[in-house]
């Protein structure tokens, strides 16, 4: 499977470098430059679980996850160790190519440009001069320098924590749905499966504060302005 993965990867234009099990990835992960990372759950020696947190330790680098089962504690753990997405096994490859598009994309993310719109979409109050610098209390939101604050300290978001967060920024006080996040943030063209903005947004949350990202019961989430 990882040899037709590989091939089928290569027909679409992607340099791809593949390991036999966990700790051989971490190792080829720590001597290379990735734009992007396919770990499987189900690896020898260190599993994709702990592969992903031990990259999540410092690196930002977009990560995919693949589960054999689509249970739903493979797909929690992923998430929660910092994946991204997943796909379920089977997968088509041009399923999975549409997933690795979505995923660069978002690592690529364009700054948004000055007069207070985003890239997204949608008005929201911007703070400064260049109109690039977005405050809700004491977060701040560098649209053109894609850095983030908490009280003047750093915050290191993956690119999907931090578009998630720009979609919130251009909509604050608005209830957001998961199906529209799904669609705006993951890029999914069909209904997908909630969990990943479930778990995004609890990750926002460890990050930038729990009373930041409120939740509308039987609706979704909206950023307190």
């Amino acid at each position: 499977m990882r040899r037709s993965f590989t091939v089928a990867l290569e027909r679409y234009g992607y340099q791809v470098q593949a390991a036999a099990d966990g700790l051989a990835g971490l190792e080829r992960f720590r001597d290379e430059d990735f734009d992007l990372l396919i770990l499987d759950v189900m690896l020898p020696a260190l599993d994709g679980i702990g592969l992903c947190r031990r990259v999540r330790e410092t690196s930002l680098v977009p990560i995919l996850m693949m589960s054999a089962r689509g249970e739903g504690l493979d797909v929690v753990a992923g998430l929660e160790a910092g994946a991204d997405d997943y796909v379920v096994k089977p997968v088509d490859s041009y399923v999975l190519v549409a997933r690795i598009r979505s995923l660069l994309r978002r690592a690529t993310y364009p700054p948004a440009p000055t007069g207070g719109h985003t890239p997204l979409g949608g008005h929201v109050p911007a703070v400064g001069p260049a109109a690039d610098v977005l405050a809700f209390g004491d977060l701040t939101i560098d649209t053109a320098g894609m850095e983030v604050s908490v009280a003047g300290h750093p915050v290191a978001l993956t690119p999907t924590e931090l578009k998630l967060l720009l979609e919130f920024a251009a909509h604050p006080g608005v209830v957001l749905e998961r199906h529209t996040l799904l669609r705006d943030v993951w890029e999914y063209g069909w209904d997908g499966d909630s969990r990943v903005v479930d778990l995004c947004v609890q990750r926002l949350r460890r990050k930038l504060g729990r009373e930041r990202i409120e939740t509308v019961r039987g609706f979704g989430y909206k950023l307190r302005r």
